[in-house]
């Protein structure tokens, strides 16, 4: 696939997707009903622990516009330490709250003997499909787009490999 414009200095993978990046998973929970058309994606940089093995990061807004959690901490330390999750506007709170009991349950050592954990949480606006009022996200669906993510990776690829042909 020819590009455009190029972006950064690492050659884009065969798919031009992020299921191009080795190690990278990518998972998603939906709820799909008559008033809500909504969910969470997850990224995992690695299957392995985040919070005990950080990824570097870093990070541009280029619109000003999106609700975060974790982006500051992101850019003054320069690592993730959780999986990247993605979700309505109105949920952010909710997402970060189960979040942070997933890395709890991960690792019982967060704010006891480690330091507290930052959350990685951005929006994407889906008020045009969904009736974001009802915040129809939680806890229990945070953890399940997680495990998704783990369990479905293998098959994520394939389907990349077959849109791409």
């Amino acid at each position: 696939m020819k590009r455009l414009v190029k972006i950064g200095d690492y050659q884009t993978g065969k798919l031009n997707n992020i299921c191009d990046v080795p190690g990278v998973l990518v998972g998603h929970f939906t709820i799909n009903n008559e008033q809500n058309k909504t969910g969470i994606t997850t990224i995992l940089p690695h299957s392995k622990n985040l919070f005990k093995e950080k990824v570097v990061a870093g990070s541009f807004v280029f619109n000003g516009f999106g609700k975060s959690v974790g982006l500051l901490q992101i850019e003054e330390l320069g690592s993730i330490e959780s999986p990247i999750l993605l979700t309505n506007t109105l949920s952010v709170g909710k997402v970060t709250d189960g979040l942070i009991s997933y890395m709890i349950n991960q690792n019982k050592e967060i704010g006891v003997t480690t330091s507290t954990v930052n959350c990685a949480v951005f929006e994407c606006n889906d008020g045009s499909i969904s009736f974001i009022h009802n915040r129809v996200i939680d806890e229990t669906h945070v953890f399940e787009a997680i495990k998704n993510a783990n369990e479905n990776a293998e098959k994520i690829i394939e389907e990349a490999k077959k849109t791409a042909e």
